[in-house]
């Protein structure tokens, strides 16, 4: 299995919060994104934080980088991320995802050969956010961004898309927990619910 990157995306304005997500506390000094980061470190030699506000973010074991089309959103951070990573392939993951399950991960890297994306894809609803992505989608992303196109999935149809089903990621996270996130304060509530209990 090949060595990937993990990109983490760290640009969002967090306005349904009202306040930076990624920096919430989690007790013992720690942050949010300092838990995915930590979470993240497993799958990966190379970790590439994505913010306009890096000095934010400077206590962390990252390599840092920010977006080269400005105010275009997680698909312009993406596009960051894939110019800056080491590895051919990198997991991209939001920086308000601290459960998710390595071995999900690693299953989706059983399934590159052949595809330029790997992403779930649950009752059609797919995960771009937690999704392994080829420096070979660069042109398609660059495409989507000069047409003035912000959505994550906007560049698919010009990419190859393996995309991991329910059913099979029910085999690792039955509950879904890998894809918590917190975008509003109802959700951090119940984020840091899940956090606590057992995996």
């Amino acid at each position: 299995m090949e060595s990937i990157s993990v990109i983490v995306l760290a640009g969002g304005a967090s306005q349904r919060m009202g306040a930076n997500k990624a920096l919430l506390p989690l007790g013992d000094n720690e942050t949010l994104i300092g838990r995915v980061v930590a979470n993240l470190r497993v799958l990966s030699d190379d970790i590439v934080l994505v913010s306009n506000t890096p000095e934010l973010y400077a206590d962390l074991p990252v390599r840092h980088c920010i977006d080269r089309f400005k105010g275009a959103g997680p698909l312009a951070g993406l596009h960051a991320g894939l110019l800056t990573a080491q590895h051919r392939w990198a997991f991209v993951a939001a920086c308000d995802m601290p459960l998710v399950d390595h071995r999900l991960v690693r299953y989706m890297m059983l399934h590159t050969e052949g595809y330029d994306a790997v992403t779930p894809r649950i009752d059609q609803a797919v995960e771009p956010l937690h999704a392994l992505y080829s420096q070979a989608c660069l042109p398609a992303i660059e495409g989507s961004l000069q047409a003035g196109q912000r959505r994550m999935i906007s560049f698919y149809p010009a990419v190859r898309v393996r995309y991991i089903e329910g059913r099979e990621i029910a085999i690792f996270d039955r509950e879904g927990r890998t894809f918590a996130n917190a975008n509003t304060p109802e959700d951090w509530e119940r984020l840091r619910a899940l956090i606590a209990s057992k995996p």
